[in-house]
């Protein structure tokens, strides 16, 4: 039995042996994994010119003038001598407000003024009386003094009356309201018959039309790009500043008016003001629009396709081949992006060449075959995208 038992662990001992030695051999066999194929790629030369393109801001389009009209007297508005959204010219009567009332105060000063002149009148011919009595020592040195403080109040008295009556000749004036200048008026905010508070009630509002600003925010670091454009003479027709609303682009360039006086401390910003025509009636005040600036950018920058770019982590890179067929990944800062193109900023140099097709398959160190980009016009099995 004992036997038996060391012959069986003998022949385990032996089989196990056989399978360790089978395994090293096929392990070695194996050898190390094969590495990937190199990934096809398309390669272009980054692009080196002059790009033209615009900076754009957020603008809203206001009007050059604008006044609110507020009656300078209380009463009832008794006439309205307008239709709403009128041009109106300036000095053109708007409203009239009830004057019966003014009109009786006018009259009732001018009455006052009348009877203070006749006082006066009396005044100056007793002072005249007492004078020449006072030449023949006819009459008390005080009577004398008397006349001519009456005559001095009566003299005061007339002025006073004379001022009343531009007081209240100023509001029968005031009953009338006229076009403070040439421009376009709102719908009315009174009607017939109702009544108005001096300085309080808003009747309307007149503003211009002809020529609207549209102004905008600039940061403080763009304030010396802003300054010298402003003080370039501009030139009829430059498309320096347009203005667009949406997809539509507005037809007339507008011309830099000025840049307000001081930065905005919360926002580091600057106010920008633009001019623009407005003959044909495109633009209304309050419109949102975008404000689009050409660049005055003299050099040339780098330009790549912007499907060449991947992102990590809030940051940009491209893959760049060297002489081993192999890629190395060269991070970025992007600029703007013009269509399907962007800007580069850093990271490239004009000489370089890039990956522009197959980065997604692409990692640091990754072997490549090179494919040259497709041409222009090619047929359906090009790689390259349609425009």
């Amino acid at each position: 039995m004992k036997d038996m038992l060391t012959k069986n662990t003998i022949t385990l001992t032996a089989f196990v042996a056989v399978l360790m030695i089978t395994a090293c051999g096929q392990e070695q066999k194996a050898g190390p994994p094969a590495s990937p194929p190199p990934a096809q790629v398309t390669v272009e030369p980054v692009k080196f010119i002059k790009a033209a393109y615009y900076d754009e801001y957020p603008a809203t389009v206001v009007a050059l003038e604008q006044v609110e009209l507020r009656p300078q007297v209380s009463g009832f508005i008794t006439g309205i001598h307008f239709k709403d959204g009128d041009r109106v010219r300036k000095g053109q009567l708007l409203y009239s407000i009830d004057d019966q009332l003014y009109a009786a105060n006018y009259q009732q000063a001018v009455a006052n003024l009348q009877v203070q002149q006749a006082n006066l009148n009396k005044a100056e011919k007793d002072a005249a009386r007492y004078h020449e009595l006072d030449k023949q020592d006819a009459v008390a040195k005080q009577l004398v003094d008397n006349a001519d403080a009456a005559l001095e109040v009566a003299k005061k008295q007339v002025a006073a009356a004379n001022a009343n009556i531009q007081g209240v000749q100023t509001n029968v004036k005031y009953t009338k309201v006229y076009a403070p200048f040439d421009g376009v008026i709102g719908i009315s905010s009174v009607k017939n018959g109702a009544a108005v508070s001096a300085g309080q009630t808003i009747l309307n509002t007149v503003s211009t039309d002809r020529e609207l600003a549209v102004d905008f925010n600039i940061d403080q670091k763009e304030i010396y790009r802003f300054t010298t454009l402003l003080n370039e003479k501009q030139k009829p027709g430059d498309s320096t500043f347009m203005l667009a609303f949406g997809g539509e682009v507005y037809p007339f360039p507008g011309r830099l008016a000025l840049l307000d006086r001081a930065v905005n401390a919360q926002t580091g910003t600057l106010k920008a003001r633009l001019v623009f025509p407005n003959n044909k009636n495109l633009l209304i005040a309050g419109m949102t629009g975008t404000v689009r600036v050409k660049s005055n950018n003299a050099f040339n920058s780098i330009l790549i396709p912007y499907k060449a770019v991947t992102e990590q982590l809030g940051e940009y890179f491209v893959y760049v081949p060297n002489d081993s067929n192999k890629v190395s990944q060269r991070k970025v800062v992007l600029g703007k992006q013009l269509e399907k193109d962007i800007i580069i900023k850093n990271g490239l140099e004009p000489t370089d060449k890039i990956v522009v097709e197959g980065v997604q398959n692409l990692r640091e160190g990754a072997s490549i075959n090179t494919t040259p980009p497709a041409a222009k016009g090619a047929g359906a099995n090009s790689t390259t995208p349609k425009n």
